[in-house]
């Protein structure tokens, strides 16, 4: 654990203490929620009180113990509904508790978390519960208007599910060191949050047939089954993004395959690509079409013959043109699926070159899709330092200096900077920046089109077929 996440998490747990047992001492919890023992609703004992906080306490236990696992160690579960309907109507000091025991999942109970995960856990829920809660009592006054109550209960549901979504991004931040907004706005996450919010209607009717006369604490059990649709919708969501990504993974294997020298390139690739990517803080999305584009980079090699693909020796001028069709094939292959739409100009252009002198249609610069200018760096560095049939494996060292030697001519010289700057490099002696040639964009931009495309450059790192 770094030091920075061990501050943060004794921050957040003593926060949450204070909290909690400040609340409990200032509040008195709501009769709302009391569970009638004698059938006098005008009074509720203290007994009866705690037996409500329990009742709500196995509920959100019930709701609490599978959570969907989404990346980075995040799990979500379906509690937020039972803990608003507590706050509704036992105040702040009863939803604080409910979060202290009822958050308890399965994964806890068994050990499989440390115990300063299961403190964190909590406290990033205990803490927004009761600050839910304050805001529903303030919000809610003394009157009984169903309107008001379900507008409190509305901000209420918000302030505790922003708060803990704070909480929770803090912590993936310190441990994992990904960018807040790339946990926050990826594909996997963003349509979960959206549907927690609409948990907080289904918490208001909950407390709301609580306390109907003539029914009781019974006929809050009836919302477990849209709590349990709820879960298993996220759960069915997650596991098909999953299926879809271990496909397009073998897919990949599966073109790699063909070719004992790049096996497992594709997968390389996509790990060099997202590296590159995070450091240039590109969006949630992008990284998503940087991590399937980098996997399917190479899907149009299916195309090509094995005499041109596995041939040892160098290649013809033919058998170099049929070789660099593989990205308009990889395009062709990829177009009829819509969710790859993305991941299409990734595909077709990563292996245009930055002055213009790339395929296949030999865009230069910006107008080659930044994403493909991130994923030609991520090759061919990966097919530099992997061993060949006909040369060995450069070093870090050596493919570094070919990235530099060819930035500004073939490689983007912000991308390479910004790889520079990966783990994948951190072991690299850096050679410093060379001083660029001038390179004429502008002429080559306007002869271009009258030359013959005969692949790259002879020296350069894309003239190994990769």
């Amino acid at each position: 654990m770094s030091r920075r996440l061990a501050v943060y998490l004794t921050w957040l747990v003593g926060a949450a203490l204070v909290a909690l047992v400040t609340t409990s001492l200032e509040i008195r919890v709501g009769d709302a929620i009391a569970i009638q023992f004698d059938g006098d609703p005008t009074a509720a004992s203290f007994v009866e009180k705690l037996a409500g906080i329990a009742f709500w306490t196995v509920v959100t236990f019930v709701a609490s113990a599978a959570p969907v696992r989404l990346t980075d160690g995040v799990h979500v579960a379906v509690s937020t509904a039972p803990v608003m309907a507590a706050a509704l109507l036992g105040g702040p000091t009863a939803a604080g508790w409910v979060a202290v025991f009822g958050t308890t999942d399965l994964r806890e109970l068994r050990g499989r978390v440390v115990w300063y995960g299961v403190l964190a856990n909590h406290a990033a829920l205990i803490l927004p519960a009761i600050l839910g809660g304050w805001a529903i009592l303030v919000l809610k006054g003394t009157g009984d208007s169903p309107p008001q109550e379900l507008a409190a209960t509305l901000f209420g549901t918000l302030i505790y599910f922003l708060l803990n979504l704070v909480f929770v991004s803090l912590i993936v931040l310190f441990r994992a060191r990904r960018p807040i907004r790339e946990f926050l706005t990826r594909a996997e996450t963003s349509g979960i949050w959206a549907n927690l919010l609409t948990l907080a209607p289904l918490g208001w009717l909950m407390a709301r047939m609580y306390e109907l006369p003539g029914a009781g604490w019974w006929t809050a059990l009836l919302f477990g089954l849209p709590l349990a649709t709820t879960r298993v919708a996220y759960q069915r969501f997650v596991e098909m993004r999953e299926m879809f990504t271990q496909t397009i993974g073998a897919l990949a294997e599966a073109v790699d395959k063909r070719d004992p020298f790049t096996s497992k390139h594709s997968q390389r690739v996509r790990s060099i690509s997202v590296d590159i990517g995070r450091q240039m803080r590109v969006s949630a999305g992008e990284l998503e079409a940087l991590e399937w584009g980098g996997l399917l980079h190479d899907v149009g090699k299916i195309g090509v013959p094995d005499s041109v693909l596995l041939k040892q020796g160098k290649l013809t001028r033919e058998e170099r043109i049929t070789m660099n069709a593989h990205p308009v094939l990889g395009a062709q292959i990829i177009g009829p699926v819509d969710r790859l739409a993305p991941e299409l100009p990734v595909i077709r252009h990563h292996h245009e070159w930055y002055n213009g002198s790339g395929y296949p249609d030999r865009l230069m610069g910006d107008e080659i899709p930044r994403l493909a200018r991130i994923l030609h760096v991520a090759d061919a560095f990966e097919a530099m330092t992997a061993d060949r049939p006909y040369r060995k494996a450069l070093s870090v060292d050596q493919a570094l200096a070919e990235l530099r030697k060819f930035a500004g001519v073939q490689f983007d010289p912000e991308i390479v900077d910004a790889f520079v700057k990966t783990t994948w490099a951190e072991d690299a002696h850096e050679p410093g920046r060379p001083d660029l040639r001038s390179i004429p964009l502008l002429g080559q931009h306007g002869t271009r089109a009258a030359r013959p495309i005969d692949g790259p450059a002879p020296g350069s790192p894309a003239a190994d077929p990769v």
